[in-house]
């Protein structure tokens, strides 16, 4: 993956940076080396948070950097943030060219839509308080480093909902 690495740019976003706007294209797929970014969409105003991702993660509106269509979300820093950047282009390039990141883009797609189909079910099945126990018990630097607000929105809960949640545990 050596060869792989001048192919990437840093960026350094303050907190609250739109990267993507929803309906427009992905032309970026950000790796976050510092930081928290949250994809959203907006619901007659409301924006609902759909995900988080921290350190390690890679992030982009996979459906639209691939498929060149318009983004279904929007993608936030909620942190400050140092990203290292790669460009649609380049990622096609070495996508063609070597085969290890191919393997590697497959490996994170199944993980992406498993843990899509998890988040699904969970809302599907559970009340609000037993997907915020999952969530804590899942991902519990998420309560540490993320707003109430944006936790709750996550949930499909208001504010005030979570606090009564986190107040009777």
């Amino acid at each position: 993956m050596e060869k792989f690495k001048p192919l990437f740019k840093r960026l350094e976003v303050p907190a609250k940076t739109i990267l993507l706007q929803e309906g427009e294209m992905s032309r970026t797929m950000y790796f976050i080396e510092k930081g928290c970014l949250r994809t959203w969409i907006n619901n007659d105003g409301m924006d609902i948070t759909t995900q988080f991702f921290f350190e390690g993660d890679s992030v982009s509106s996979i459906e639209s950097f691939m498929t060149n269509q318009a983004s279904l979300y929007s993608i936030e820093s909620l942190e400050p943030c140092i990203l290292q950047t790669l460009s649609q282009k380049d990622f096609q390039h070495a996508l063609a060219d070597l085969p290890e990141v191919k393997e590697e883009m497959q490996k994170h797609l199944f993980r992406r839509f498993l843990n899509s189909q998890k988040t699904f079910y969970s809302y599907l099945k559970n009340n609000p308080r037993k997907r915020y126990e999952e969530l804590v018990a899942a991902y519990p630097h998420i309560i540490q480093r993320v707003p109430q607000h944006y936790i709750a929105s996550y949930l499909g809960i208001t504010p005030v909902s979570l606090s009564r949640i986190r107040n009777r545990r």
